[in-house]
């Protein structure tokens, strides 16, 4: 058996059933979750019907093994889509590659770039974080190193408090941005400065942006390819973006994104893949083909997270300390005593599931950055996330 495996820690979600196995919500109350960032959105009938015809087709269905490197339709409809979002002139051939999620996707990255035989390897992620990131260390054979957050900032890194140390062993960095739970966008400055270390130390940058299509501001929030671009990094050394549909395009049943960047890096990850049996069904590829090539239903979607959270968030910064994120679909709130305790005594007493913000951290540095926060995630219609934030601000109210 694998030595690493003891080395995971219980899901976020495994911990809150856990939690919530003594409680016995409110029956007064129907339930309502805003738990798991799961898109609850309806899936656009645009995407839906390029599924079915696919299966029905004689040529592009179930009938066929599909090619790890993707088909050049969907390579090409994914390179037109980086060129109208970011003006970026990616190579259909070589800088580009079908993924089944960013989830499986920035695990088995991060299994093709370690290298464990070197010792004391380093990969730096955010924290709070996005599980796969341990996870993927850990069963890599590297350590994780936490990056503190400032509150002040949006729960920004401190990237500056990584000792030299600690980057000159590291070979990955996991970037989430816009990022999970707090929403922050990193800005230009910033990318600046990780592109710099990367040259200096020669570790590769995975970057997360599966939120990046749902956001509040005028302007869309930062790629790292695009960053890349900006600063005259147009080979895109030492980084691969990671894209999903799921969240954008409301299919997270569907499995479906794309990695791009480094020519050098997709080669070796594709030749991973090759031998890790990871290729996209045809059926997947044509409906990801339909998905990509449009954007009245990405706008639409966004129309509708803008105005849910235009409703809620007044209501909940009423009696908890929560502002409108820069991007994604949570609320990163500060709640009054313990943040399990919170969510237990919610869940007893109005039916209404949140997420501990201390099961998405880890403590490092003396602290955990999550503790006393909870995670929101605004992913059901208005109309029942509205009815939860009501029943939040009738808890508190009454604590």
């Amino acid at each position: 058996m694998n030595p690493h495996l003891s080395l995971l820690q219980a899901y976020p979600f495994e911990r809150l059933r856990q939690l919530f196995a003594s409680v016995t919500p409110n029956p007064a109350y129907r339930p309502i979750s805003l738990g798991i960032g799961e898109p609850r959105h309806p899936t656009p009938q645009l995407i839906k019907d390029a599924y079915c015809n696919a299966i029905q087709s004689a040529d592009g269905g179930l009938s066929v093994y599909p090619a790890t490197a993707g088909d050049i339709t969907l390579r090409t409809s994914i390179t037109q889509w980086l060129q109208r979002r970011y003006g970026l002139a990616l190579d259909v051939a070589t800088q580009v590659l079908p993924i089944n999620g960013s989830r499986e996707a920035l695990f088995a990255f991060a299994q093709t770039v370690i290298d464990p035989s070197k010792g004391g390897v380093q990969v730096v992620c955010p924290n709070p974080f996005y599980q796969i990131y341990e996870g993927a260390a850990l069963l890599s054979g590297a350590q994780p190193y936490f990056v503190p957050s400032d509150p002040a900032r949006n729960f920004a890194q401190d990237w500056d408090s990584v000792p030299a140390d600690v980057w000159a062993n590291t070979q990955l960095l996991f970037v989430c941005s816009p990022g999970n739970p707090a929403g922050a966008v990193m800005p230009l400055d910033e990318w600046a400065k990780l592109f710099a270390l990367s040259d200096k130390y020669g570790f590769v940058i995975a970057s997360d942006e599966c939120y990046s299509e749902i956001y509040f501001r005028d302007e869309p929030p930062l790629g790292g390819l695009e960053a890349a671009a900006k600063l005259g990094r147009s080979d895109f050394k030492n980084l691969v973006a990671f894209t999903s549909l799921s969240k954008r395009s409301n299919v997270p049943g569907m499995r479906s994104g794309f990695c791009a960047g480094d020519a050098k890096l997709i080669k070796q990850f594709l030749l991973y893949r090759t031998y890790h049996g990871s290729a996209m069904s045809m059926v997947v590829q044509t409906a990801s083909v339909a998905a990509w090539n449009d954007e009245a239903h990405v706008v639409d979607n966004r129309a509708k997270y803008r105005a849910k959270f235009a409703q809620v968030t007044p209501m909940l910064s009423a009696v908890l300390d929560v502002a409108l994120p820069d991007a994604g679909f949570y609320l990163w709130a500060k709640v009054p005593g313990s943040d399990t305790d919170f969510a237990r005594d919610l869940l007893a007493h109005y039916n209404v599931t949140v997420l501990p913000g201390s099961y998405l951290a880890r403590e490092a540095q003396g602290s955990n950055p999550g503790a006393g926060r909870i995670r929101m995630a605004l992913v059901a219609e208005t109309a029942e996330c509205v009815e939860a934030a009501q029943r939040i601000v009738q808890f508190v109210q009454s604590r």
